[in-house]
């Protein structure tokens, strides 16, 4: 049989086995997030958890993972639910996944499995379809224990989730390999052509602004009520994975680009670090970044650094780019709660996405900000001189420019970022004033 997570009715039935080394001695908020987290991501392709156990291991046995004990015991466990799926929050070799799905008549898919198959549910654009498949076809390639049968599946994503009558044949590596290859070129072409966007983006003379954070922070519930853009926003891990660009006028006036973009996880799949990080590109370009905060979660400092962790892998340090703006997301949950509120230090903001509390003093803390990565001046330009009037259009962002009949000239309100307003005065010899 096989399992169509395009249907919420008839959900499959799961069980979740969080797994963690007895020497690590995890703090009660650190394993109350990382158990919120995997329950997330199995309600997000839309499984019916019928349990939730958590292991300590003081050893990891080679053909199982789980000690005999273990697997013995919830073998009983899967026949008293009815389990369909088992989902275990570690990743298990070929060897252990096979022996264990064996032993308890179900399938079993690791975080890997679980978190590819996310990504295939939530790809929308060509290159993150491709970028999924991709990281499918390397983990199968791993495994040869898998079919490629989700290759063929309409609903364009990648799936694991064949039922235990699965036939578990071995897969062509030559027919991999091949589809591995056909795959990298059809990518190739697609960044190629993403980079040409991007470039005639970087002619829009108009600021950026990127939203991050940890998944379900509730960025996409932001951007929605900044931009009434009615991006998928749904309260599960991976809302969002392409990249979502609008248009945003900010309280003066002044407009940008903001962008949503995918959400960070721990301990990503290798698999999927390339794709994650190609969607993340713009975030280095950007000329203000605002890290979205769940700061009612469990274990809401923890996510913090990991956001933090890849920031400074995509070479942005946190703690001295100037351009970061941290937000404290759902304090409607913390006052409902009664629960103290926060002390806000530094370039933090604290806010309510859902309710629209204080979404005016983020904005002017955003237009404070692109205030300082742009300059606002004058100048008069000849009627005459379209040379540098079409110099200030494809440079800067004209905020208005009325023609000046008595000086037969236009007088020109712009915004244009300092390396290009000093561009223009070494071009051009008109005055300038802030």
């Amino acid at each position: 049989m096989s399992f169509d997570l395009n249907k919420k009715a008839n959900k499959t039935c799961a069980l979740l086995i969080h797994i963690h080394d007895k020497k690590e001695h995890l703090s009660h908020q650190s394993l109350e997030g990382e158990l919120e987290e995997l329950t997330g991501l199995a309600e997000a392709i839309y499984l019916e958890i019928a349990d939730v156990h958590v292991i300590q291991l003081a050893s990891i046995r080679s053909s199982t993972y789980l000690g005999k004990g273990n697997v013995d015991n919830f073998v009983d466990i899967c026949e008293e639910y009815e389990v369909e799926l088992v989902v275990v929050n570690i990743q298990l070799s070929p060897i252990q996944q096979r022996n264990l799905e064996r032993a308890w008549n179900v399938k079993v898919i690791d975080r890997t499995g679980l978190i590819l198959e996310i990504f295939g549910e939530r790809a929308q654009t060509k290159e993150g379809v491709i970028q999924v498949e991709l990281a499918a076809l390397n983990y199968q390639r791993s495994r040869l224990v898998r079919s490629w049968t989700h290759l063929e599946r309409q609903r364009g994503g990648a799936g694991f989730m064949g039922g235990p009558g699965e036939r578990q044949i071995e897969i062509d590596r030559r027919l991999i390999d091949e589809k591995i290859t056909h795959l990298k070129k059809q990518l190739e072409k697609v960044r190629q052509n993403r980079e040409l966007q991007r470039k005639s983006r970087d002619k829009i003379p108009f600021p950026t602004v990127a939203l991050v954070g940890y998944t379900n922070a509730g960025k996409s519930t932001l951007f929605n009520a900044l931009t009434d853009a009615n991006v998928f926003a749904e309260d599960l891990p991976f809302a969002t994975l392409d990249p979502t660009l609008r248009l945003l006028t900010l309280p003066k006036g002044r407009e940008v680009i903001l962008s949503d973009t995918v959400g960070f996880i721990k301990d990503l799949p290798t698999q999927l670090i390339e794709a994650f990080k190609a969607t993340l590109e713009q975030v280095s370009y950007a000329d203000v970044i605002v890290h979205i905060r769940d700061f009612v979660a469990s274990d809401s400092e923890d996510q913090k650094q990991n956001v933090i962790s890849i920031l400074e892998d995509l070479g942005i340090s946190y703690k001295s780019d100037p351009r970061i703006i941290e937000v404290l997301n759902k304090v409607d949950v913390l006052i409902e709660e009664g629960r103290p509120y926060p002390d806000l230090k530094g370039n933090v903001v604290s806010l309510s996405a859902l309710t629209g509390w204080n979404l005016d003093v983020l904005l002017e803390r955003i237009e404070e900000q692109v205030n300082k990565a742009f300059e606002r001046v004058h100048v008069s330009i000849p009627f005459k001189d379209g040379k540098a009037l079409a110099w200030l259009h494809r440079h800067g962002s004209v905020v208005a420019q009325n023609e000046n009949n008595k000086t037969q000239a236009m007088d020109i309100t712009v915004d244009l970022a300092p390396e290009k307003s000093e561009k223009f005065k070494s071009l051009f010899d008109y005055k300038v004033t802030a």
